[in-house]
Formats: C-alpha cells, structure tokens, sequence
C-alpha cells in the first residue's frame, strides 16, 4: 500500500470525523448548550445544527419537556410535637436552560431539597389536626415558596402535589388509644346519664304511686265516711240492725278465712256460738 494512498485514506477519515462533530441532530423536546473553549456559546434548538468542530463542545443536553421530580417521604414535626410522614411530587419545566445549568448544580436535587425544607417549615407551623386536613392549603404555600427560587434557575414550577401525609406509626398507635379512651369515655357518660334517667323516672313513678294511693286511700275513707252516716241515717236509735250487720259481716269474714288456700288451721274464739246468738238473739228481742 503506498504512501499516498494512506494519506488520502486519512484525509478522507479526518474530513468524516470533522463532519460528524460538527453536525449535530437535536431531538424534539431537548436543547442542547454548546460551549467554546470552555465558555458558554449557544444553545441548540431542536433539528439539524451545525458546530465548530474541536472547537465548540455540547457540554448539556436538557430535556424541555415536563419533568416529573418525585421528593421522597420524610418526617415532619408539627407545632404541637406531633410525627407526620409526607412525600409529595412536583412537575418543573426548564424554561432557561443557561440558568438551569449554569444557575445551580443540580437543578433537580435542588428543587428536591427546597421542597423538602419548605414542606418541614410549613407543617411545622400547624397543630397536626389541621396539618392532616389542609392538604391543598399546604399545596399553595408550598408552590408559591419555591416558584422564585425555581425561576432564578431557568425553572417553571406547573404544580406541587401533596401525595400522602399521614401520622407516624408510633402518632397512629397514640391516635387510636386515644380514640379508644374518647369511645369509652363516652360510653361511661352515657350509661351514667341512662341510669341518672331511670332513677328519675323511677322515682317519678314512685311518687305517682304514691300519690295515688293516698288518693285512694282519701277516697276509701270518704266513702267508709259517707257510708257510715248514710247507715247512721238510716239506723237511727235502733241498735238491732246495726247488730245484725255486724253479725253478718262477722259471719262473711270467717267464710272467707276458712275458704283461703294458705290457710290450714282456722282459730276460731270459744264463744263464736255464744256470740253470734247474743247478736241474733238481741237483735230477734228487739
């Protein structure tokens, strides 16, 4: 092989290096940032771009399209000492992309540990009943809190979201003895007040009682009373039927103690006989 031959083939090689480094295609949805003898020259677009070769370099390649950056759960005290966990996740778009590399190191991690600082310092400031139920308030302060620092790096925040907060293992294991000692708090309250109801209406229902039978006890009375003086009245100074009544009640009376189930012996006075013919006979006399 001669020698002229070899310096053509490598004439022919260096010509298609020179071209491939300095053509370059750039994607749909990415610029690139070319630098010059390591400074900053120009940014390319997406399509066919044409670069110095050896002399300018893509040091950055960005993607322009939205960028999902998760931020991972952590530990979050609130103002009343207690123990949340929280992740949330953010969708940045790079919007200058000689800030973005050249603003920050990494705009990423950045964005990632402003996010989590700022979520710690908001929670921080709430007890954890409203920590756990102001999700979207916490969305909009944490968006806003970062949306400067993020457009001082060539970044959009579009939105923060908040994917879950919830209490520590050891918050919820409190949570739910608490929650237990409230349920049966309540349930002693509630037993005392239905014991405290039943006695009032039992002794309301006492005092019913017993006003009904002094009622009925007054009743009996004016009645015996009234029954009294209508036989009074109609007895007059005859003795012989009031002894006749007597009598007859006397006789019903031992009639019906003799007829009681519970009863097995029947005591009757010596003079019975002697008695109920006195009355008779006295009343037979007169």
């Amino acid at each position: 092989m001669s020698a002229g031959f070899m310096v053509v083939l490598a004439i022919l090689v260096f010509v298609v290096v020179t071209i491939a480094k300095g053509v370059r295609i750039v994607p749909q949805g990415e610029e690139w940032i070319v630098e010059r003898l390591g400074k900053y020259y120009g940014t390319l677009k997406p399509g066919l771009n044409i670069i110095l070769p050896y002399l300018d370099k893509v040091a950055y390649k960005l993607v322009t399209k939205d960028i999902i950056l998760d931020v991972q759960e952590q530990e979050v005290i609130t103002r009343d000492n207690a123990v949340i966990l929280t992740n949330a996740i953010a969708f940045l778009k790079v919007t200058d992309p000689v800030k973005a590399v050249y603003g920050v190191t990494d705009f990423s991690e950045a964005i990632r540990n402003m996010i989590m600082t700022t979520l710690r310092s908001i929670i921080g400031e709430m007890e954890l009943d409203e920590a756990l139920s102001s999700r979207d308030m916490i969305k909009a302060r944490l968006r806003e809190s970062i949306a400067d620092e993020a457009v001082d790096w060539g970044l959009t925040v579009k939105s923060v979201e908040i994917q879950d907060i919830k209490p520590s293992q050891s918050m919820q294991k409190a949570m739910e003895q608490q929650a237990s000692a409230e349920r049966e708090r309540k349930a002693v309250v509630t037993r005392a007040e239905g014991a405290k109801q039943a006695a009032i209406l039992e002794a309301e229902a006492r005092l019913e009682s017993s006003k009904r039978d002094a009622s009925a006890q007054v009743m009996l009375a004016e009645a015996s009373a009234e029954s009294i003086r209508r036989i009074t009245a109609a007895v007059g100074t005859e003795t012989a039927p009031m002894l006749f009544l007597l009598g007859e009640k006397y006789i019903a009376s031992l009639e019906r103690l003799g007829s009681s189930e519970s009863a097995r012996i029947v005591v009757l006075p010596a003079d019975l006989q002697e008695a109920v013919r006195g009355l008779i006979g006295g009343a037979g006399r007169r």
